[in-house]
């Protein structure tokens, strides 16, 4: 397993937190934008719920990173 494998599996799981729904998804497990804004922040469900929304805020850079991986496969495979 090399570099780019460890990259392309973050950024498959970037792409994954990106695409889940609050209203379907986050909010009916508990997991809403409320529970992160409370004083929980520090706990590991803070920490993940902090970055399910890091992620969903950057989905213009996540759309920039994957045109880039397809375009390196493209090229190089």
């Amino acid at each position: 397993m090399g570099l780019w494998t460890l990259l392309e599996g973050c950024l498959l799981l970037a792409n994954a937190l990106a695409i889940l729904n609050e209203d379907r998804v986050l909010a009916p497990r508990g997991w809403s934008f409320q529970e992160y804004s409370g004083v929980r922040r520090k706990s590991l469900k803070g920490q993940i719920i902090g970055l399910i929304y890091a992620a969903q805020y950057l989905r213009v850079p996540l759309i920039l990173l994957n045109l880039l991986c397809i375009l390196v496969k493209l090229v190089s495979g």
